[in-house]
């Protein structure tokens, strides 16, 4: 009888094991989401000479939003990619009804965001990586000096880079914080009437400080 019940137990001790370990070292891979919750600056481009004594007018305010990502842990290194739908409380300010950084009085609109990232793992439960890919953002125009939007924007195009630091909570949550600079350079105007212009070139940059608290599955 001993013998029946000590073979039991080393059997589930045997069966528990790997499922601890299981427990204890998923982080980092798999499917993701978060909220996202930071600082949004955009203004003129480093290269803007406008002669108008603005050129370094800018728009600043709170960006929000929510994303989504896929990450696979190779053991010291974590490579993934994701997606990002954000928007923002940034605008222009009424005192000043004349040209800002190029677009004259707009207020920041939806932006979208496609990259990937790769990391080390600094510690077993801390992710320190970069970031990179395509962004497409609005300026919607208000009207006058309002905070009315109005039915037209600019379309923006550009890439994006950043950079932070990830760290898991437990097995299922984290938590982020992350620097991301974004360089447009290519726009055009959809009007209220439903025409479009060709694309035109700008020089626009956009930087940003966020939080993230996410889940992974």
């Amino acid at each position: 009888m001993r013998k029946i019940l000590a073979a039991t137990l080393l059997t589930g001790a045997a069966v528990a094991s790997p499922a601890l370990a299981q427990d204890v070292n998923p982080t980092f891979t798999g499917p993701r989401v978060e909220a996202i919750l930071g600082y949004d600056h955009t203004g003129a481009g480093s290269s803007v000479d406008n002669d108008n004594g603005r050129d370094d007018q800018s728009i600043d305010g709170l960006l929000y939003g929510v994303g989504a990502g896929y990450d696979v842990n190779l053991g010291s290194a974590v490579v993934g990619v994701e997606g990002e739908y954000t928007d923002s409380t940034s605008k222009s300010g009424r005192s000043d009804p004349t040209d800002q950084f190029g677009f004259g009085r707009v207020k920041q609109g939806r932006d979208l965001y496609i990259g990937a990232r790769a990391g080390i793992l600094a510690s077993p439960n801390t992710l320190v990586y970069v970031k990179g890919g395509y962004t497409n953002t609005k300026l919607d125009v208000l009207a006058g000096n309002t905070n009315v939007e109005t039915d037209t924007n600019f379309k923006l195009d550009g890439w994006r880079i950043g950079a932070g630091v990830e760290r898991a909570i437990n097995a299922n949550t984290f938590a982020k914080l992350e620097y991301r600079y974004s360089k447009y350079e290519d726009a055009h105007i959809d009007f209220a009437n439903g025409t479009t212009t060709d694309e035109f070139g700008i020089d626009t940059d956009r930087h940003q400080i966020v939080a993230s608290l996410g889940w992974r599955f």
